[in-house]
């Protein structure tokens, strides 16, 4: 969604700009494209091999400063602290993380049951799997995969776990398989949601998005907008409820007194957008994406 980010973004010559998920550096470069000797462009990932990837992209340019961290820390690098003109966040796994299977992401290739955007902190996958009691896999695979399946796939997980030890993303992949029939389309992997929902849990994902849009609504300086990714219902509705809690007053209650207290701090460009025909038929992953732009407003005391 390159086109409609920069669109959304409206970049500024002498800006400062923070790509909280450069991934691959494809949007960071458009931004770059468009600032002038003055403008500044900030990167963030947990993935040191993206970090590493922008070290090499933007070598020697001194309006770039690179940082290894969640976006969800965004306020506390000090390179922020003047304020922002725009803040990008393209959510969840990147297509290069997804591609190597030795990062354990992909059911569809198989690697070591890892799932860690920053492979040097928390628990993998399987360490989780192999301790993780039946009723919280259970949780994690509904409430951050939406999977109907859960208790059963939680079941066979721990069972077979008495017998041998879950430590491949095929292994893994085989077992919710055996377990989950086969809908009448068969274009969704039996065990899609499942990993989705592990890799959320793993790597914190709404925890990180939530405390990440408040980092950025307090970095963001009036005028300055704010561009999120997102690739499935959970993060969109953590996104739109955002905008729509900064923007508009709470509903009313006719049983009490009005509330004029409320002073919107954001507001919405526009509603939902999604890719063009043209990008999902080059880019499949593209079609589940929507892209939600804001703008920070002057609060007037």
């Amino acid at each position: 969604m390159y086109a409609q980010v920069m669109e959304g973004l409206q970049v500024k010559a002498n800006g400062c700009y923070l790509d909280g998920t450069f991934g691959r550096g494809g949007h960071a470069r458009g931004v770059l494209q468009q600032l002038g000797p003055g403008g500044r462009l900030l990167l963030m990932d947990k993935d040191p091999e993206a970090i590493t990837h922008a070290g090499q992209m933007f070598a020697g340019d001194t309006r770039v400063a690179i940082h290894r961290g969640s976006f969800a820390d965004l306020a506390r690098w000090q390179q922020t602290a003047a304020g922002l003109d725009g803040i990008l966040l393209d959510l969840g796994v990147s297509s290069p993380q997804l591609d190597v299977a030795e990062r354990g992401f992909s059911f569809g290739k198989d690697g070591p049951l890892d799932m860690r955007m920053d492979p040097d902190s928390g628990q993998s996958a399987a360490q989780w799997l192999a301790s993780a009691d039946e009723g919280e896999i259970a949780d994690v695979l509904w409430t951050y995969g939406e999977e109907r399946m859960s208790r059963r796939i939680a079941r066979a997980i721990v069972a077979r776990r008495q017998e041998q030890a879950l430590t491949r993303t095929a292994q893994l992949a085989e077992l919710i398989a055996s377990v989950v029939p086969r809908g009448k389309k068969h274009d969704i992997n039996p065990a899609t949601r499942s990993f989705q929902g592990i890799r959320i849990h793993i790597n914190r994902e709404l925890a990180d998005l939530e405390a990440g849009l408040d980092a950025a609504l307090a970095r963001l300086k009036p005028g300055g907008r704010l561009a999120v990714i997102s690739f499935h219902s959970l993060e969109d509705r953590i996104v739109k409820r955002f905008i729509s809690s900064h923007a508009k007053a709470p509903p009313g209650n006719r049983r009490l007194p009005e509330d004029t207290s409320f002073v919107p701090a954001l507001k919405a460009i526009g509603g939902a957008q999604r890719a063009e025909p043209e990008e999902t038929a080059s880019n499949p992953r593209a079609r589940s994406a929507v892209l939600r732009v804001a703008e920070k407003l002057e609060v007037v005391a």
